[in-house]
């Protein structure tokens, strides 16, 4: 029987790590996905178990460069999003994050389609306020080594309001805060992967600062839910609308709760703060709960453990995990 809802839909970033999850999901309710990526970031491993079913297609390109595609909606995840790869060619990610916005805005206003920017708890800096709310306005550096993306995602903000407002683009916002789960990129730099890795091959776990810091961690399976709600909801919905999780917890914590989980003897060693490091960063997501009936499902110690799960296979699998 044919799917009379079935979609066709663009998904840039899509062979990432937020990007693949959210490609699985698509496919499995029947839409039609065209999965674009130029594999900066992107890895053609985590789309591998996609290609060959007759719903989804991949092709590479790269969002600064102007598409020509007939879609319903386009979800734009395309950006490197973790500092140690947006800051390897900083003036790309700005091109990226801006150009990307304008091409995907322009398609989305050609083809009268739904568009939503995966946009960033790094908006609000090192905020101020806590925890954000979508109201506060941030504490950003437009200097400093993080600018390149932050400033790229506010830049691509702007871009979609003023779509919206000056030609009615259908738009939604996402603000993601902290994410982990599967099919991170073994050298992203983050936490989550830093510390497992480091665990699971009996290396110093590295901390920045005194570990006091706090962040929230959102599992990808509920970030992926949260996209596809945003997106169905009505378009009177545009956002901004934050998603991710409320519970807070110190870095040095789970460092302490990965060491838990692995079984590792590793030792927690201590490494200066880099530059722009916010020491906080928790969303408030009473709209996103009220708007979408949406909040977090996976807890922490869930997630982490099958996290963990996934880079002990890959390393059991003999893959090529950079050293930390």
């Amino acid at each position: 029987m044919k799917n009379l809802t079935r979609k066709r839909v663009l998904v840039t970033g899509g062979a990432g790590f937020v990007g693949s999850h959210l490609c699985e999901r698509l496919v499995a309710r029947g839409d039609d996905v065209l999965c674009v990526d130029n594999y900066f970031t992107g890895r053609k491993d985590n789309i591998a178990h996609l290609l060959g079913l007759p719903n989804f297609e991949a092709m590479r390109h790269d969002v600064t460069v102007p598409l020509s595609v007939e879609v319903d909606e386009i979800y734009n995840l395309a950006c490197p999003a973790s500092p140690v790869h947006y800051q390897d060619d900083p003036v790309q990610t700005t091109r990226t994050s801006v150009l990307g916005a304008l091409n995907m805005l322009e398609l989305a206003r050609r083809l009268k389609a739904k568009v939503l920017q995966a946009s960033t708890s790094e908006v609000y800096g090192d905020p101020t306020v806590h925890p954000q709310t979508e109201d506060y306005r941030g504490n950003v550096s437009t200097i400093g080594p993080r600018a390149c993306y932050d400033e790229g995602k506010r830049c691509a903000e702007t871009l979609f309001f003023d779509f919206h407002r000056q030609s009615g683009v259908r738009i939604k916002v996402a603000r993601i805060f902290n994410t982990y789960g599967p099919r991170m990129h073994p050298d992203d730099g983050r936490v989550v992967s830093n510390f497992i890795l480091q665990a699971l091959r009996g290396e110093d776990i590295t901390l920045y600062g005194d570990g006091q810091q706090t962040r929230s961690f959102c599992f990808v399976d509920d970030l992926v839910e949260g996209l596809l709600r945003l997106m169905d909801s009505p378009d009177a919905v545009t956002g901004p609308i934050n998603l991710g999780n409320t519970h807070e917890i110190r870095v040095r914590e789970l460092a302490e709760e990965v060491l838990g989980l692995t079984g590792s003897a590793s030792t927690l060693v201590f490494r200066p703060l880099p530059q722009d490091d916010p020491m906080q960063r928790c969303p408030d997501i009473t709209r996103a709960r009220a708007t979408l009936g949406w909040e977090p499902r996976v807890s922490l110690r869930e997630g982490l453990s099958r996290t963990v799960a996934y880079f002990r296979r890959l390393l059991e699998q003999g893959a090529d995990v950079p050293a930390g």
